[in-house]
């Protein structure tokens, strides 16, 4: 390996490593859902390996348990999983030339966390080298995170309780990424209005807001699958971004979030 390409791997891992925390409880509960499912411990993991997204995972358990055919259980797959032809189109460029193995395992690879961190300085970086480690070290150390953490949700199922909420981790992870892009006016708007401009060539450098801004909401306003605004999941995303927006340590939007949520939850019994 190139000495850039140490330089950006050291880059791009310190940028991602705060991203990767939130991979923590949200393969967890993946783990934890496909067991839910009957899968077995070879099984579960095994389709987190070929799978690799918690949507698509999560969004085909139904589907696998009530006996679908394979083609719908593969179409709703590819459907979860559109935002990953924007990011691809957006990391062509600075990911480009290389052998073919090189580049089927960066998409494999690809995850909206590092997406969404390491995109602005992929663009503009001139060395090819750097580039690469910037997003090969991050993208290997998320994908060891999940798999890992998927694995102890996978063994722990039943031993976590399920008011922890473990999953609005991963929220908090997305807020954490969306307050500083949302300080530009490109990117508020970018937020406001989903993936709806981020299908638009000329908006692709906005889609990392659009993306996050579009799975976090629902879970943040959502009860039960209807719209409830005042929910402790509401507050705790408040103190989440509060926490984000007045400091640049990465681990207080988590304190923040989850001692509000926990807190609200207890106050409202």
């Amino acid at each position: 390996m190139s000495p850039s390409f140490r330089a950006g791997a050291r880059v791009g891992f310190r940028a991602c490593l705060p991203v990767s925390v939130g991979l923590v409880p949200w393969a967890l509960v993946t783990g934890l859902a496909m067991v839910g499912a009957g899968f077995s411990t070879v099984q579960a993991m095994g389709m987190s390996l070929i799978v690799f997204g918690a949507t698509a995972q999560l969004g085909t358990l139904p589907l696998i348990v009530a006996g679908a055919p394979l083609g719908l259980i593969v179409a709703t797959a590819l459907v979860v999983n559109l935002r990953f032809l924007i990011f691809s189109a957006a990391l062509a460029r600075p990911l480009a030339g290389g052998r073919p193995a090189l580049r089927w395992l960066c998409g494999y690879l690809l995850t909206d966390g590092v997406f969404a961190t390491m995109l602005e300085r992929l663009r503009t970086e001139p060395d090819p080298a750097w580039r690469l480690g910037a997003y090969l070290a991050p993208s290997l150390w998320c994908a060891l995170v999940w798999q890992t953490s998927t694995l102890v949700g996978v063994l722990a199922a039943g031993s976590i309780p399920r008011n922890w909420s473990l999953a609005f981790m991963a929220s908090i992870a997305l807020l954490v990424l969306l307050v500083p892009m949302a300080r530009m006016r490109p990117m508020l708007v970018s937020a406001a209005t989903g993936g709806v401009l981020a299908v638009v060539q000329r908006a692709l450098r906005y889609a990392p807001a659009a993306a996050l801004a579009a799975i976090v909401v629902p879970d943040v306003v959502l009860v039960a699958g209807a719209v409830e605004v005042f929910n402790p999941k509401l507050g705790a995303a408040i103190a989440a971004v509060l926490a984000a927006g007045a400091s640049r340590n990465p681990w207080l939007p988590f304190v923040a979030g989850m001692a509000a949520l926990w807190g609200l939850r207890r106050v409202a019994g």
